[in-house]
């Protein structure tokens, strides 16, 4: 046989493998359906489970990405204060300005003077006319401000340092006024903080919780429908069907499971995001940024959500055929 038969002939031995593998895989794919369709109400009570399961996984991610863009905002909003004397030149709060530019947890820094302080203060209190009063008659001393605004506002570290070493500082700071660190601001950041931690740890852990549910439930129901095809499967090794033939259309019906409970799971998901939208705003929390991220990467969301469910899926119907496809 020449070298050109050869060829020839392995290509076309090549192509009836793969066309054997194609008719297999479609094979084990309409057995996978037909299983799922056969077991309806067990199906219907496996997807039910799973798409819980991924609904809270979805709902614990975009609770944790609002928590934290609501606490970056606030974070951003809050400034610590360095009271400086009223008589204090605006060259002395700009050298200030440089230094404190310098240290690397500091994001911005302010400079305001006295006398704009005091038109800050006379705003602030433009309502009550005995204050404007007061102010009109009273010599300015009001103390000038730097207002830095920190990446971290729970590691004010270089800051206090700072304000303790500092020279130029030292000598224009004001005696009256203490530095103020956000004072109130800072301990309600803090505590947003803390349930932002423990919000997440919840998440976590009532995912997993239902993650552990929904797998022996998907175990027990391929479990079942092995039990109910024990003569189809036997029947199936005599003549020679491999193990991967007779698990392949339980893991197809595992991934249906979590295909049709991720499209339930992530419908559900954004339909609730997306009406409670408008009352989170209102009470200042920041669900905007989440709201773009889902819809830009929407394609992403549902890939995902289909792999999670896919792979908790694949996982417990494994396990299932393992253990019960020996006996």
């Amino acid at each position: 046989m020449s070298a050109k038969k050869k060829v020839d002939s392995k290509v076309v031995s090549n192509q009836k493998h793969f066309r054997r593998r194609l008719l297999t895989f479609a094979r084990v794919i309409k057995y996978g359906l037909d299983s799922f369709l056969r077991n309806s109400w067990l199906s219907v009570a496996a997807t039910a489970v799973m798409t819980i399961t991924l609904l809270i996984i979805f709902t614990t991610f975009v609770a944790q990405n609002i928590l934290t863009d609501t606490v970056g905002d606030l974070r951003n909003k809050v400034d610590m204060s360095i009271y400086l004397k009223t008589d204090t030149t605006d060259k002395v709060g700009n050298d200030l300005i440089v230094e404190l530019k310098k240290l690397s947890s500091v994001r911005s820094v302010t400079y305001i003077n006295a006398a704009k302080a005091r038109e800050q203060v006379a705003q602030a209190n433009s309502g009550d006319s005995s204050v404007i009063a007061a102010i009109n008659e009273a010599t300015n001393k009001t103390p000038a401000t730097i207002r830095v605004v920190v990446s971290d506002i729970n590691n004010t570290t270089q800051l206090e340092h700072f304000v303790s070493t500092d020279t130029l500082l030292k000598q224009n700071i004001s005696p009256d006024y203490k530095p103020s660190f956000a004072g109130e601001r800072r301990n309600t950041i803090q505590s947003i903080g803390r349930a932002v931690n423990f919000a997440q740890k919840v998440g976590i852990a009532a995912g997993l919780v239902f993650v552990i549910i929904s797998a022996l439930i998907i175990f027990n129901t391929i479990r079942m429908a092995i039990f109910n095809r024990k003569e189809e499967i036997q029947m199936m090794k005599l003549i020679g069907a491999n193990q991967s033939f007779i698990r392949g259309p339980f893991l197809i019906e595992a991934v249906i499971y979590g295909f049709i409970a991720a499209l339930i799971a992530t419908s559900v998901g954004l339909f609730g995001l997306y009406k409670s939208s408008a009352t989170l705003a209102s009470y200042q929390i920041s669900v905007q940024p989440t709201i773009n991220l889902m819809t830009h990467d929407i394609a992403i969301v549902v890939v995902s959500m289909i792999a999670i469910g896919a792979l908790i899926g694949v996982v417990s119907s494994v396990l299932a055929t393992r253990r019960y496809l020996k006996l």
